[in-house]
């Protein structure tokens, strides 16, 4: 617990400042958590950092994460997102036939599944950013409020498993007491800050939060639990990966964006 709560501290006080100024250091943030997360998920398959089909993974990502304010710079080059990721599928797909099968048609299929998971995540909370700063807490507190009061009530009150398949610890009394906590957020954020949301609409925000939210913690603890692992990385003593912090993250601001909520 000790380690965990230094890790947090830690954490905190650099991603909020980070956070809180934005422009071009939250971009790099942004493109640093991303590389890792997507690092995370191929190192589960087996697929090595170094080998020809990570980098070209990599290089699409850091195309899809390029923020909207910069799609000129993109025209410019007469790049375009879609066709560069195209391009890249089809050489992941070309690299089936060099390796003679060694890497597979699976292997391009959970790359591409991987970029769109971790690419259209990050992405879009770099656009949320673009927003307003206050778009960005608002999601933020509402799904560590949704953590905080799943573990509680689940603790306190769990009787019924959520999902014991994938996560045996998560209870459907604790999804609740998540939901719960997220709408306290929700009231607070409406009457405290200067949000531009209706009540009705940031209530009904705060219950997709919450979620799908948990969705993605689910999600998440699927991927590990297929893949024999305990955590998607080391990079957080005592937290995990990036990714076993921003599972909840990845999935929920992509749905506000194509929701049109945000």
């Amino acid at each position: 617990m000790k380690q965990r709560i230094i890790t947090a501290v830690i954490a905190a006080a650099v991603f909020l400042p980070i956070v809180i100024y934005g422009n071009l250091p939250f971009q790099i943030l942004i493109y640093l958590m991303a590389t890792v997360g997507l690092y995370e998920l191929l190192k589960m398959h087996k697929i090595g950092p170094a080998s020809f089909p990570a980098i070209i993974a990599f290089i699409m990502l850091w195309v899809i994460l390029v923020p909207s304010a910069y799609i000129t710079t993109l025209e410019d080059l007469n790049l375009n997102k879609v066709n560069v990721f195209a391009l890249g599928v089809i050489v992941l797909l070309m690299y089936t036939v060099v390796t003679k099968n060694r890497f597979t048609f699976d292997h391009v299929g959970f790359v591409v599944i991987t970029l769109i998971y971790v690419g259209m995540g990050f992405y879009y909370i770099a656009e949320t950013r673009e927003t307003g700063l206050v778009y960005v807490f608002f999601v933020l507190f509402t799904l560590w409020a949704t953590d905080s009061g799943a573990y509680f009530v689940g603790r306190s009150l769990g009787k019924n498993k959520l999902w014991p398949e994938i996560s045996p610890n998560k209870t459907i009394e604790g999804a609740i007491g998540g939901i719960c906590s997220a709408l306290i957020v929700a009231l607070i954020f409406h009457f405290v800050t200067d949000i531009d949301l209706s009540l009705v609409k940031i209530l009904v925000m705060s219950v997709i939060i919450a979620i799908f939210g948990q969705m993605g913690d689910l999600v998440q603890s699927a991927f590990k639990r297929y893949y024999g692992v305990k955590d998607s990385g080391t990079i957080l003593p005592g937290h995990g990966g990036i990714l076993d912090r921003t599972d909840s993250w990845i999935f929920v601001f992509p749905i506000l964006h194509l929701l049109y909520l945000l």
